[in-house]
């Protein structure tokens, strides 16, 4: 924190040391650094504080405190985060929900689990697998990630084509609103009276409310499950197989992609015996009883060598099948190793475009002089190129910023999203305006407004408010969004 501290630091500290222990409250410099940022390292700011609430009624003071005195709040879960959304605000404080990392109950009857926020994605379906039930989104980082934090970007993973997004598969949430009162959003039942809240929360980013509670739903596990892996000399072809699939009328638990670069950097690291002369892999993995997966996992290996499969494996246990989703979930770590640094962008596309959109990141790739590993979920069409590049070269910075907002653009150009399940953070503002026109953007900010009225909640983020934009102060490597 550099400057004159605001108006409220001494008021903010002496009150927040009367309902947090002295451990929750995090004031110095060096500890403050490992919040500055979340998995975007390429933005980085210190908070003025960082709060550690390790109860919900903890929580719900500080919220109050920080309201009472115009104190601007972001949220952070496990900072897993690849959007800039976690990133603090330099007059604000940061509430880690790290602490609130308790599984309140499952219910195998129900087929539900309550959670705390800070729990991990993953340890979720480990304490349910003893019922022989599981939580379906799988982002990679789901060993790390937490559900909060999936909640507020409604994250996916490698099996959202067929099991659906993180809204898709929560049945309510607790809420602690900007000024501290806690509401219940949706219930366990099948429907909820009056407005969907619920998908409107999903993925709001920390704008309109923290989460404190979810009820997420669990599913049984499949009878059986067989990964279909097949190599493809260009992207092409592999683009074209992802839609015939599709086409056949079989709804795969994932269709994933991966080109070259992607392919060899995850088989140097995971050894899941991938086919490095490849152009292009998909690894499809059909799901159901056994006769289900016997009948899908022909039809898919005969269309995969109709359209030119330049080499086939099935898998023919449970071990092979994780191996081979191993080197999938390590894909960006392996990436990691090729270069100091890499940006990973979140576009979403029609299936129809994967061909076209993967030829001109080519393209552009040679024209910034940067190199893509292209890895995303081909079966709906969420793209998560990797451009690789040296951070202690401002103009490659710059270059892999520009490359990347292109990237987004085109991705708008030809039907998709600038986002599929990172978020927009602060990364993507100068994007929300080729997605959306002045008047929806207007009308999100009344919704902002009608859960946030001070926009104290993670403010300069999600949403290009022109308030905000004079107040937030220009960021390293980044132009104010005005």
């Amino acid at each position: 924190m550099s400057g004159t501290p605001p108006h409220y630091h001494q008021a903010l500290v002496e009150r927040l040391q009367h309902c947090l222990p002295a451990h929750c409250l995090v004031q110095d410099t060096e500890s403050q650094r490992v919040f500055d940022c979340d998995g975007l390292s390429l933005y980085r700011e210190l908070p003025l504080l960082v709060a550690l609430p390790e109860t919900v009624a903890q929580a719900r003071q500080v919220l109050q405190l920080c309201d009472e005195l115009g104190v601007p709040v972001v949220a952070r879960g496990s900072g897993t985060g690849l959007c800039a959304g976690a990133m603090p605000h330099p007059e604000g404080l940061l509430l880690g929900l790290s602490k609130l990392d308790k599984i309140i109950n499952i219910d195998p009857l129900a087929r539900t689990a309550r959670v705390q926020p800070g729990v991990s994605n993953l340890s979720i379906s480990e304490a349910a697998a003893a019922h022989d039930l599981y939580y379906a989104p799988d982002p990679s980082s789901q060993i790390a990630c937490s559900i909060g934090g999936n909640v507020a970007e409604n994250s996916g993973g490698v099996h959202c084509l067929k099991y659906g997004l993180t809204v898709h598969n929560i049945l309510s949430l607790e809420l602690l609103t900007v000024a501290g009162e806690q509401l219940t959003i949706g219930s366990e039942g099948l429907d909820s009276p009056g407005y969907d809240l619920l998908a409107l929360l999903t993925g709001s980013e920390g704008l309109l409310g923290i989460v404190v509670e979810v009820t997420v739903r669990l599913l049984p596990r499949p009878e059986q499950a067989r990964v279909i892996m097949a190599g493809f000399d260009s992207v092409a072809a592999a683009g074209d197989a992802v839609g015939a699939v599709i086409a056949a009328g079989i709804i795969p638990a994932g269709l994933e992609m991966m080109d070259r670069l992607a392919i060899q950097a995850a088989e140097d690291f995971a050894a899941a015996g991938y086919p490095r002369d490849a152009e292009a892999l998909l690894l499809c993995e059909v799901d159901g009883t056994s006769e289900e997966v016997a009948q899908h996992s022909t039809r898919v290996s005969e269309l995969f060598r109709s359209l030119g499969a330049s080499s086939l494996t099935v898998s023919t246990s449970e071990a092979q099948r994780a191996l081979l989703w191993k080197g999938r979930k390590s894909a960006f770590p392996a990436v990691g190793r090729l270069s100091p640094d890499y940006y990973c962008m979140d576009g979403t596309i029609p299936r129809s475009q994967v061909t076209h959109v993967l030829q001109e990141i080519s393209r552009l790739s040679g024209e910034y002089g940067l190199a893509v590993a292209n890895v995303f979920h081909a079966g709906d069409g969420n793209l998560h190129p990797l451009i690789l590049f040296d951070a202690s070269d401002q103009q490659q910075i710059e270059r892999a910023e520009e490359f990347g907002a292109k990237i987004l653009e085109l991705s708008v150009a030809v039907g998709g999203c600038i986002t599929g399940e990172h978020g927009v953070g602060l990364e993507k503002l100068a994007q929300m305006s080729s997605q959306f026109s002045e008047l929806e953007l207007l009308q999100m900010e009344d919704i902002k407004h009608a859960f946030d009225p001070q926009l104290n909640l993670n403010p300069g983020k999600g949403i290009p408010i022109l308030k905000r934009c004079q107040e937030y102060r220009a960021l390293p490597n980044r132009q104010q969004h005005e």
